[in-house]
């Protein structure tokens, strides 16, 4: 169950950037963007539902080093996940509302989730390379 779990972590990384960063760049939140929070959204709540199942059995597959890591993780990963739900419902409100205010300054938050989704993505990757 690990190789699957990193896998989809690793596409939530992919899909969620693409989204933010490309999001970034145009200045302005369009739907496909909105899609790409929703694909990566997808992706890290699967990957993380495979991780809480490896952590439930106890075999992480890599010999179970660092613990301390897998708190900060768990931690770090279930607010992370919130704050992606958050921001798609909030990206959603925002295109439906279609103020360009908002579209043009929702990029600032997103920068700020994404970062805050690294947090978990970083430290799961070190305790995985550390078992």
């Amino acid at each position: 169950m690990l190789l699957p779990a990193i896998v989809l972590i690793t596409a939530a990384l992919v899909f969620y950037t693409i989204g933010v960063w490309s999001e970034h760049r145009q200045r302005v939140l369009k739907w496909w963007h909105a899609g790409f929070f929703a694909l990566g959204l997808l992706c890290d709540a699967s990957g993380t539902y495979f991780m809480s199942r490896i952590a439930e059995s106890g075999d992480t597959g890599a010999g179970g080093g660092g613990s301390g890591l897998n708190a900060i993780m768990a931690v770090t990963g279930a607010i992370a996940l919130l704050l992606m739900v958050f921001h798609l419902a909030w990206a959603v409100v925002v295109l439906v509302r279609n103020r360009d205010v908002e579209k043009e300054r929702f990029h600032k938050f997103s920068l700020i989730v994404w970062g805050i989704w690294l947090i978990p993505y970083v430290t799961g990757a070190i305790g995985t390379s550390l078992g």
